[in-house]
């Protein structure tokens, strides 16, 4: 695999029409390069967003080269510019033009979801595949040793993943989570531990984290009107541009039974981090309300169950009481917290990892094969 990145070109002077249209003529000369360095092959998989000027200038290349042109859309790019700069916004009717216009010239079309394959087809008359997102392989459970391994580290930056007892002896390794005795080896979790819940994501506009923190205001409600409920961990997993707007507010409450911890992690320690969480949420609104969150995808692929927020498409991927839960607001997902967190104390949250695990989740490459490789091979023949 080539990897030859395309750099940003922040104007730092003069309108925004100005700044938009100096990156677009800087990224289009630098990506027709990148792409005739590259040389010709029988087939260029592009995915959309981004889509400006990606499209246009890998139609032209595919042109000249011969080369049969897919788009793997994801999303529009149009609908994610609105949400910034809202649906009136000339720039925004000049990228929904374009991806449309545009859009059409490819060989063959992948998409995500069948409402945005119905969407696609009515709206741009555009035909594509539904090819499901899979999670790889190395999304799974976490054993509880490797779980231990992970905290151990995480313990040495985060407050939240120390143990707040102290071991009762050299031999024993201690995090808020897990024991090991490292005379026996012996690893297990800890009776009484905090629930680790999880939430991954860019920080951006089509993720509301003010209603995780509301709905974990209330749950902290419920602690402190005597409810029989553990206390949590809240990891927020991400880079993006409104961490620390979510960092402060975070910071101004005043929280007693729930903690947080913001970490960037590692690409190896992510599916280990998923593999040992009790409960997922995403909070992935789609701007388009045609994509599904991948995030999730992962999540499933480590049998971890998730509250996810509602949205259009959201029933192709999440199953209400079957392998997730779907909420509308932020008082919905403080009472599934609960809910989820009680059958976590009578051994029973595994209604929904149950299902999961008996699901037997396709993986990626299994996906590929079966739905893009057909594809491919109609085409060269």
């Amino acid at each position: 695999m080539i990897s030859l990145p395309i750099s940003n070109f922040p104007l730092k002077f003069g309108p925004k029409i100005l700044g938009y249209f100096t990156k677009v003529v800087v990224q289009s000369v630098q990506l027709l390069w990148v792409l005739l360095k590259i040389g010709a092959h029988s087939h260029v998989l592009m995915q959309n967003p981004p889509g400006l000027p990606s499209i246009a200038i890998t139609w032209l290349v595919c042109s000249l080269q011969g080369s049969k042109f897919i788009i793997d859309w994801h999303n529009y790019g149009y609908t994610i510019m609105a949400l910034s700069h809202g649906q009136s916004h000339p720039v925004v009717h000049v990228a929904r033009w374009y991806e449309k216009v545009f859009g059409r010239s490819s060989h063959s079309n992948l998409c995500v979801t069948n409402a945005m394959k119905e969407d696609l087809q009515r709206n741009w008359k555009i035909k594509a595949t539904t090819l499901y997102d899979r999670p790889p392989s190395l999304f799974k459970e976490t054993p509880v040793q490797f779980q231990h391994d992970l905290f151990m580290r995480m313990a040495k930056l985060y407050l939240p993943f120390q143990s707040s007892m102290e071991p009762t002896g050299d031999h024993v390794e201690l995090t808020a989570f897990t024991e090991h005795n490292t005379t026996s080896g012996v690893v297990q979790s800890l009776p009484g531990r905090p629930v680790l819940l999880l939430s991954s994501t860019s920080w951006t506009e089509d993720e509301d984290f003010s209603i995780l923190l509301k709905a974990l205001e209330d749950y902290e409600g419920f602690l402190n009107a005597g409810e029989n409920l553990p206390s949590l961990v809240c990891v927020i997993t991400g880079k993006g541009p409104q961490k620390e707007y979510y960092k402060k507010l975070i910071n101004s409450r005043c929280f007693k039974h729930v903690k947080f911890c913001t970490p960037w992690l590692e690409a190896e320690d992510y599916p280990v981090m998923l593999g040992s969480a009790d409960l997922g949420v995403c909070l992935h609104k789609s701007s388009s309300g045609l994509d599904l969150p991948m995030k999730v995808v992962d999540m499933f692929g480590c049998c971890l169950p998730v509250c996810a927020v509602h949205f259009q498409c959201l029933h192709e991927l999440v199953k209400h009481e079957e392998n997730g839960l779907i909420f509308h607001d932020s008082k919905d997902l403080a009472e599934q917290l609960k809910v989820s967190i009680l059958f976590f104390i009578l051994g029973k949250l595994a209604h929904l990892r149950r299902n999961l695990r008996a699901s037997e989740q396709q993986r990626w490459d299994e996906n590929w094969d079966q739905t893009v490789l057909p594809l491919l091979t109609d085409q060269c023949s």
